[in-house]
């Protein structure tokens, strides 16, 4: 009889909650869209649901937008790629996220930026709550608004392992993009950054939520300190493509 049950939950899977963070819902087929979320449980998964819009229904499709934090009832079943969810309820109802554009269009490059970056990330209580905190300061923040992901991003690679070491700075050092240390000699590699350039990114690593406000930068400054930003990641991990939200996020910080 243990076995028959072991059995039947190995392949029809089993009923478990979770919370959850959306970062982004692509059509699947005339039915069906797949929602890739970050779940406290069980790390980033990709769940089907429904385009219906009956209002019988305990999943609504409304609920899947960029960022957005829910309650699920999940099915898993091994070695399926794809679950299914059984109920959704919004934890969060982010109307700011939703309504005001600066912060739709930052919620779009964060979700891009994240499915790039948590694919081979396994649950981690820590980092979920990170990402969990981050989304209720952005829908909330009146000001630096432009300068959130700045924050977000370094702040992000401590729970991913390789945060730029603080400690090493010294006045007229380099930034190893590759080692993530401070160094008085000038790198044999091209990906660091140069002393009076690295002075700022050391200002931009004491930056945080609080103070995000007080940081003001130039169109051009803040180009130049993403596309640094972007390039550490992309040399601590693999497979790291170009985002394509990245053009609208900065047109609209213009």
């Amino acid at each position: 009889m243990l076995l028959r049950k072991g059995l039947f939950s190995y392949f029809c899977g089993m009923l478990h909650r979770s919370r959850a963070i959306v970062l982004y819902l692509f059509s699947y087929n005339d039915k069906y869209s797949l929602a890739h979320i970050y779940t406290e449980a069980f790390g980033l998964v990709v769940y089907m649901v429904s385009k219906s819009r009956s209002k019988r229904t305990k999943v609504p499709r409304s609920l899947f937008y960029s960022l957005s934090i829910l309650d699920l009832e999940v099915e898993h079943v091994n070695r399926r790629d794809v679950h299914k969810i059984k109920e959704a309820r919004s934890l969060l109802p982010s109307l700011e996220i939703l309504e005001n554009p600066y912060k739709n269009a930052m919620s779009m490059f964060l979700s891009e930026f994240l499915g790039k970056v948590l694919k081979d990330v396994q649950s981690n209580k820590y980092l979920f709550l990170y990402l969990y905190h981050s989304i209720q300061v952005l829908d909330s923040a009146q000001e630096g608004l432009a300068n959130f992901h700045l924050v977000f991003m370094l702040r992000l690679s401590h729970f991913l392992g390789f945060e730029p070491d603080v400690s090493t700075y010294r006045a007229g050092y380099f930034f190893d993009l590759k080692d993530g240390i401070f160094v008085s000699d000038k790198p044999l590699h091209p990906s660091f950054i140069d002393p009076k350039s690295s002075e700022v990114f050391l200002l931009l690593l004491r930056m945080n939520y609080d103070n995000m406000h007080l940081y003001h930068f130039s169109r051009l400054e803040r180009v130049q300190i993403i596309d640094q930003v972007l390039l550490y990641y992309r040399l601590h991990l693999t497979d790291f493509s170009a985002l394509k939200s990245l053009s609208v996020l900065q047109d609209v910080f213009a």
